[in-house]
C-alpha cells in the first residue's frame, strides 16, 4: 500500500482509527457544501507550506470533490520528502458513492412502499448516502444520522419529521420567522395561487420546500404547491442525491427532463448566466403547463447583497436581486423568491445540525470542486463578493445589513442618473426645474473631512 498514491474510501475505512488524517484541501467556500466526517480543511497552497507540521506517523489522505487536484498535490508532496502521503479516489464525490453503495447493500435493495413518488416518470428510490459514524462521532450527531428508512406506524418518515421538527423548534427565529416575515413583507402568497416550488438539488431549495410545506400546514388561506425539478443534464450520482433526499425528506418531486448542459457545455463567454437563463425559461414553461401561476426560487439574503455588489464592482450598476418579478414573457406568470431574508449560514447549520447532504452546482463545469478544474481556474465573480464582504466583515459587523438597506433608501435627487421601465433619467434633465441643495448630501462621517 506504500507505493499507492490512490487510496479507495473501503480501504481507508479499513485502516487502523487514528492512523491517518483526512484532509480536505478545497476551499472555504466549497467545504461549506460539505466536508467527510472528521476531515480537516487545509486548502491547498497552505498544505503545500505546512505539511511537515502535520503528526509524522500518521498518513496524509487528500481529497477535493473529484480526487483530481488532490493527487496532483499528493504527488507534488512525496516529490518533496513526504512519504506517508495519498489521494481518495474519486474524491469527496467518491465518498459519497461508497457510502451510498453500503446503504443500498445493507438495506438489501428493499424499496419503501409507503414513500411518496418523486418523479413522474418513476425516478429510482434508492436510499441517500447515509454518514458512517466513526468511533469518536459526538453522540448527538448520531441521533440526528439514524437509518433514514425508519418509520412511524402512520408511515411516515422519521427522518422527515425530525427535519419538521427542527424547523419549527431548533430554527424557527433563523428560518421560519423571516420566510414568514418575507412572505408578508414583499406579499409573495396569495390565496388560491398554484406556487412551482422549484428544486435545484441543493440545499436552499429543499430547505424552501420543507418551509413551503410547513406554511401550508398553517396558513390561513389556501393555496396549492407543485415541487417542480427540471433535470437539465445531471450526472447519475447528483440525480440519485436529490431522488433520494426527496424520499427522506417527503418532498413529492416532479421531474422533467431538458438538455441544457449539452447546450451550453461549449459557449465560452458567460456560459452560466445562459445557463440561468435557460433554465427560468424551462420552469416557467412547465409550471404554466401544471396550471402555476408562480414559481419560488431559493436565493438567500446572501445571494441578495452579493448580487448588489456584483452589480456595482463588475456590471457598473446598481440594482438588486428583486423578491418578486412579473415575468416577461410567460403571461400571468410571477417570480417569487421567499428565502430572501434568511441568511446562508442559518441553512447551512440547519443541514448540518439534521446530518443532510445535498449537491452543489452540479453542471459539466462544477460538477467537480472549483479546485478540479482542469485549467486551474477557480473562483467565480460571486465567489470573489463573497471573500470580499467576509473580509469588509471583519472591521465593520454590519457590512452586510447595510449592503441590503442601501437599495432601499435610494435618494434620486443624489444620482447622475437612473433608469425606469427602460428609460433613462438624467439628473440634468430637471436641473433647472428645482433647486438642489448641497446639505441635501448625505456624507459618511468617515469621508466627511
Amino acid at each position: 500500500m506504500s507505493e499507492t498514491l490512490e487510496l479507495t474510501w473501503e480501504e481507508i475505512r479499513n485502516l487502523p482509527h487514528g492512523s491517518y488524517c483526512l484532509i480536505d484541501i478545497r476551499s472555504a467556500f466549497d467545504t461549506a457544501y460539505g466536508m467527510i466526517p472528521d476531515a480537516v480543511n487545509i486548502p491547498r497552497e497552505e498544505l503545500e507550506e505546512t505539511w511537515k507540521e502535520l503528526p509524522a506517523d500518521q498518513k496524509m489522505i487528500l481529497y477535493c470533490t473529484r480526487g483530481i487536484f488532490s493527487k496532483e498535490c499528493a504527488e507534488e508532496l512525496r516529490e518533496n520528502g513526504a512519504e506517508q502521503v495519498y489521494s481518495l479516489a474519486g474524491g469527496y464525490h467518491g465518498w459519497l458513492v461508497s457510502e451510498k453503495n453500503a446503504e443500498e447493500e445493507k438495506a438489501g435493495g428493499i424499496k419503501d412502499e409507503n414513500a411518496p413518488s418523486t418523479d413522474v416518470k418513476s425516478a429510482g428510490e434508492d436510499e441517500e448516502p447515509d454518514v458512517r459514524q466513526k468511533d469518536n462521532e459526538a453522540a448527538a450527531d448520531g441521533s440526528e444520522q439514524r437509518q433514514h428508512g425508519e418509520r412511524k406506524p402512520n408511515g411516515r418518515s422519521q427522518k422527515a419529521l425530525d427535519v419538521e421538527k427542527s424547523i419549527r423548534k431548533r430554527f424557527h427565529k433563523e428560518l421560519f420567522s423571516r420566510f414568514a416575515k418575507a412572505i408578508r413583507e414583499y406579499e409573495l402568497v396569495q390565496e388560491n395561487d398554484r406556487i412551482a416550488v422549484c428544486i435545484s438539488g441543493g440545499k436552499d431549495s429543499m430547505l424552501m420546500a420543507k418551509l413551503f410545506q410547513e406554511l401550508q400546514r398553517h396558513h390561513k388561506f389556501p393555496f396549492e404547491l407543485v415541487f417542480l425539478c427540471m433535470d437539465p443534464g445531471y450526472s447519475e450520482l447528483n440525480r440519485r442525491m436529490i431522488e433520494n433526499n426527496a424520499k427522506i425528506l417527503e418532498v413529492p418531486i416532479v421531474f422533467f427532463e431538458s438538455s441544457i448542459f449539452e447546450a451550453v457545455y461549449d459557449i465560452e463567454k458567460s456560459p452560466c448566466y445562459l445557463c440561468a437563463r435557460m433554465r427560468r425559461g424551462y420552469l416557467y414553461s412547465k409550471a404554466k403547463e401544471l396550471g402555476c401561476n408562480k414559481i419560488a426560487l431559493g436565493h438567500h439574503y446572501d445571494d441578495v447583497i452579493e448580487t448588489i455588489l456584483m452589480g456595482m464592482l463588475y456590471g457598473g450598476q446598481v440594482q438588486t436581486m428583486m423578491p418578486k418579478l412579473h415575468s416577461t414573457n410567460f403571461e400571468g406568470m410571477e417570480l417569487i423568491r421567499p428565502l430572501y431574508l434568511i441568511r446562508e449560514d442559518d441553512i447551512k447549520h440547519w443541514r448540518d445540525y439534521n446530518g443532510l447532504r445535498f449537491i452543489q452546482c452540479a453542471c459539466r463545469f462544477t460538477d467537480s470542486c472549483t479546485t478540479c478544474r482542469p485549467d486551474g481556474t477557480g473562483y467565480s465573480k460571486r465567489q470573489e463578493v463573497k471573500q470580499l464582504i467576509a473580509e469588509m466583515k471583519k472591521t465593520n459587523p454590519f457590512v452586510e445589513s447595510n449592503i441590503f438597506k442601501s437599495v432601499e433608501n435610494v435618494n434620486l435627487n443624489t444620482v447622475i442618473a437612473y433608469k425606469e421601465h427602460g428609460v433613462r433619467h438624467h439628473f440634468l434633465d430637471e436641473y433647472d426645474g428645482y433647486e438642489t441643495h448641497d446639505d441635501t448630501e448625505e456624507v459618511p462621517e468617515s469621508h466627511g473631512g
